[in-house]
Protein backbone atom coordinates (compact mmCIF):
# COMPACT_ATOMS: atom_id res chain seq x y z
CA UNK A 1 0.00 0.00 0.00
CA UNK A 2 1.55 3.61 -0.84
CA UNK A 3 1.46 6.39 1.41
CA UNK A 4 -0.24 9.03 0.44
CA UNK A 5 1.23 12.60 0.53
CA UNK A 6 -0.09 16.02 0.72
CA UNK A 7 1.67 19.29 -0.21
CA UNK A 8 -0.06 22.29 0.20
CA UNK A 9 2.01 25.70 -0.10
CA UNK A 10 -0.75 28.00 2.22
CA UNK A 11 -0.24 25.54 5.37
CA UNK A 12 2.47 24.50 7.24
CA UNK A 13 3.58 21.01 8.32
CA UNK A 14 4.53 20.61 11.91
CA UNK A 15 5.31 17.85 14.30
CA UNK A 16 3.27 18.30 17.47
CA UNK A 17 3.79 15.99 20.75
CA UNK A 18 0.91 14.30 21.32
CA UNK A 19 1.02 14.54 25.24
CA UNK A 20 2.68 18.10 25.70
CA UNK A 21 0.49 19.77 22.45
CA UNK A 22 4.51 21.59 21.52
CA UNK A 23 5.90 21.33 18.57
CA UNK A 24 8.87 20.18 17.13
CA UNK A 25 11.64 23.37 15.95
CA UNK A 26 14.62 23.32 13.22
CA UNK A 27 16.80 23.46 16.56
CA UNK A 28 15.60 19.60 17.71
CA UNK A 29 13.62 21.15 20.68
CA UNK A 30 9.82 21.38 21.22
CA UNK A 31 8.17 25.22 21.71
CA UNK A 32 4.71 25.71 22.66
CA UNK A 33 4.09 28.25 19.58
CA UNK A 34 3.27 26.70 16.24
CA UNK A 35 5.40 29.51 14.61
CA UNK A 36 8.87 28.08 16.25
CA UNK A 37 7.90 24.65 14.92
CA UNK A 38 9.87 23.34 11.77
CA UNK A 39 8.27 23.87 8.68
CA UNK A 40 8.29 20.44 6.76
CA UNK A 41 8.16 20.14 3.01
CA UNK A 42 5.16 17.51 3.00
CA UNK A 43 3.23 14.93 5.44
CA UNK A 44 5.86 11.90 4.71
CA UNK A 45 9.02 13.76 5.52
CA UNK A 46 7.53 15.27 8.73
CA UNK A 47 6.13 11.41 9.78
CA UNK A 48 9.77 9.86 8.89
CA UNK A 49 11.21 12.91 10.63
CA UNK A 50 8.80 12.13 13.51
CA UNK A 51 9.49 8.44 14.07
CA UNK A 52 13.19 9.09 14.82
CA UNK A 53 12.53 11.24 17.18
CA UNK A 54 12.59 10.88 21.14
CA UNK A 55 9.49 11.43 21.73
CA UNK A 56 6.40 9.18 22.37
CA UNK A 57 2.76 9.84 20.55
CA UNK A 58 2.44 12.19 17.74
CA UNK A 59 0.99 14.02 15.42
CA UNK A 60 1.51 15.71 11.96
CA UNK A 61 -0.67 18.92 11.69
CA UNK A 62 -1.25 21.26 9.23
CA UNK A 63 -1.35 24.76 10.91
CA UNK A 64 -3.18 27.71 8.63
CA UNK A 65 -0.99 30.71 10.08
CA UNK A 66 -3.80 33.46 8.90
CA UNK A 67 -6.44 32.00 10.34
CA UNK A 68 -4.67 30.16 13.37
CA UNK A 69 -6.22 26.53 12.47
CA UNK A 70 -5.01 22.90 12.71
CA UNK A 71 -5.71 20.19 11.32
CA UNK A 72 -4.45 16.92 11.98
CA UNK A 73 -3.06 14.92 8.97
CA UNK A 74 -1.47 11.99 10.31
CA UNK A 75 -0.39 10.49 13.49
CA UNK A 76 2.19 7.73 15.32
CA UNK A 77 4.55 6.92 17.70
CA UNK A 78 8.08 7.90 18.15
CA UNK A 79 11.23 5.94 19.73
CA UNK A 80 9.74 7.56 23.05
CA UNK A 81 11.49 9.35 25.62
CA UNK A 82 14.66 7.78 27.30
CA UNK A 83 13.49 6.81 30.91
CA UNK A 84 15.27 8.10 33.78
CA UNK A 85 17.60 5.15 35.46
CA UNK A 86 16.62 4.51 39.54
Amino acid sequence: MAATVLICASMNILIEDADSLKFFTSDGLWSKTATDGRRFSGTALAFKTAKQEAVGKFNIVGYVSETGQFINLDSGKGKGVAGVAA
